[in-house]
């Protein structure tokens, strides 16, 4: 009883177990004057240093000192992990309150504490004021990007350019598509020739790769690199020309005497020979039912094999040898490119064209519909022009135009994604994929040591075959999958190397 009003006493009270002597609060022996404790040297201390006193200063010498008080530095404290956010007052008339209270908040504990430095969204309610139903539960705290914040955008290398906005996107940049700069199987073709007005490569939807050489065709399955000689067509006459059906069963051959001969890909049996041209046909082209030709007496027949009569119309329209030939995709125009360099355009009904293109200075071999998008045409023109065209054949207008620096010689359209690919002779002979429209190069291959004259893609669209007069067949592995963007891996069968083709 004695130590309970002992403890009352001293004005402090301690729990039964804790003695009076365990815990002592020192006083200054003399209680000075407010206006001497203002002139003391302590006036220059912080409240940390004065809790901090050596017991020197107290008469007792055993006696320990402690504090009883914490003052925190709230420049430094993280208050915005925790959600300690107040609810927010009623908005008075005129508005501005929220932006008082941001201000004040700014004002009051720093930058690191205003509300603009929380992401729109990261409150369940929406709104940076919304009282969190758990009010210290512990949010992952959102790095800045300050000048001096080791996420800074110009640190990582990632700087926008600028803007108020502090975060940095998690999003890493995509990688630009790596394209392999060598071939992976090559085949050796002999006697391929290296003339600029012919046509002879094409790879079926069957995945079977025709080549004419000389005077005979020959077929290689990409499947189990098997050469199947088609046909031979004697010492007075060579292939000028090769074409697959859509569908790959069937292939048609353009002869050196004008003929157009159709052939049974699968039982290598001839079907069909046509006559009409006056001399060699060096380009051919299949619709879903028509079966193009073009020839160097200027002239184009359309056949059809359902008819007993060799052609069913002739269009007559170029001035020259016709030397390039496609069908859009939905068999509504056939484009047509000549010696003549112009670039004509003609409907499935018309016998006149329904759109002469002239701004090519030089031959048109090259011919390309896109696939992605309706009355979109890509041309090429030769050693005196050397441009890639884009045409809309709805308006007739021409889109865009690129100098290649060299002779264009072929063209075809990406199945897959919105590229392009040409080859060239004339001075480089290299092969070119373009990111379309921006017509940004994605790869520049060389390899061939003469003009590559010959371009056929693959029938997945992630491989083309290139020919040239050095008389090699190379196979290059440029697109993605269709399903997967991911590159294309090379397997067994595509392993480096070279075999003959014959």
């Amino acid at each position: 009883m004695d130590a309970a009003q002992r403890r009352k006493s001293g004005g402090i009270n301690l729990p039964a177990s804790m003695s009076e002597t365990s815990l002592r609060l020192e006083t200054l022996s003399s209680s000075p004057s407010p206006m001497k404790l203002l002139s003391s040297p302590l006036k220059s201390m912080s409240p940390r240093t004065i809790s901090n006193l050596s017991a020197s200063s107290s008469p007792s010498k055993s006696v320990s000192s402690c504090s009883d008080r914490f003052i925190p530095c709230r420049s430094s404290s993280r208050l915005h992990t925790f959600g300690l956010i107040e609810k927010a007052s009623p908005v008075k008339e005129g508005g501005g309150s929220d932006a008082y209270s941001r201000l004040l908040k700014t004002e009051l504990f720093g930058t690191d504490f205003g509300f603009s430095d929380f992401p729109a969204g990261s409150f369940n309610g929406g709104s940076p004021m919304s009282p969190s139903k758990n009010m210290l539960r512990f949010k992952t705290e959102q790095h800045l990007s300050g000048p001096n914040s080791p996420f800074s955008p110009s640190i990582l290398g990632q700087d926008s350019g600028g803007g108020l906005s502090g975060e940095v996107s998690t999003t890493p940049p995509k990688p630009p598509r790596k394209v392999p700069k060598t071939p992976h199987k090559v085949l050796d073709a002999p006697a391929l020739q290296d003339d600029f007005y012919l046509n002879l490569v094409d790879w079926s939807s069957q995945n079977v790769l025709a080549v004419g050489l000389g005077t005979c065709v020959y077929l290689w399955s990409a499947s189990n690199s098997k050469v199947t000689k088609l046909c031979d067509l004697g010492p007075n006459d060579s292939v000028c020309s090769v074409q697959w059906t859509r569908e790959g069963s069937y292939i048609s051959v353009g002869t050196n005497l004008g003929q157009v001969q159709v052939w049974d890909g699968m039982q290598c049996k001839r079907v069909r020979t046509m006559s009409g041209h006056q001399t060699r046909t060096g380009v051919l082209a299949w619709s879903s039912r028509i079966l193009s030709s073009g020839s160097r007496d200027r002239n184009i027949l359309n056949h059809d094999l359902r008819v007993p009569s060799d052609y069913i119309s002739k269009l007559v329209g170029h001035k020259s040898e016709v030397c390039g030939l496609k069908w859009s995709h939905d068999d509504r125009e056939l484009a047509s490119g000549g010696n003549d360099n112009q670039l004509l355009v003609w409907n499935q009904h018309a016998q006149q064209p329904i759109l002469k293109l002239t701004e090519h200075t030089a031959a048109v071999k090259a011919i390309a519909w896109s696939p992605h998008q309706n009355g979109l045409l890509a041309s090429g023109g030769g050693t005196a022009d050397r441009c890639i065209r884009f045409w809309n054949t709805s308006s007739g207008n021409q889109l865009n135009s690129i100098d290649t620096g060299s002779q264009v010689c072929n063209l075809v359209w990406s199945k897959n994604v919105n590229e392009i690919v040409s080859t060239h002779g004339y001075s480089q002979n290299q092969i070119m994929v373009w990111k379309y429209p921006s017509m940004s190069k994605v790869a520049t291959l060389t390899g061939h040591s003469m003009r590559v004259l010959y371009l056929a893609m693959s029938p997945d669209g992630q491989t083309i075959v290139t020919g040239a007069g050095d008389e090699t067949l190379r196979f290059w592995n440029i697109f993605p999958s269709a399903k997967t963007p991911a590159p294309v891996k090379d397997i067994g069968l595509w392993s480096l190397g070279r075999t003959q083709i014959r």
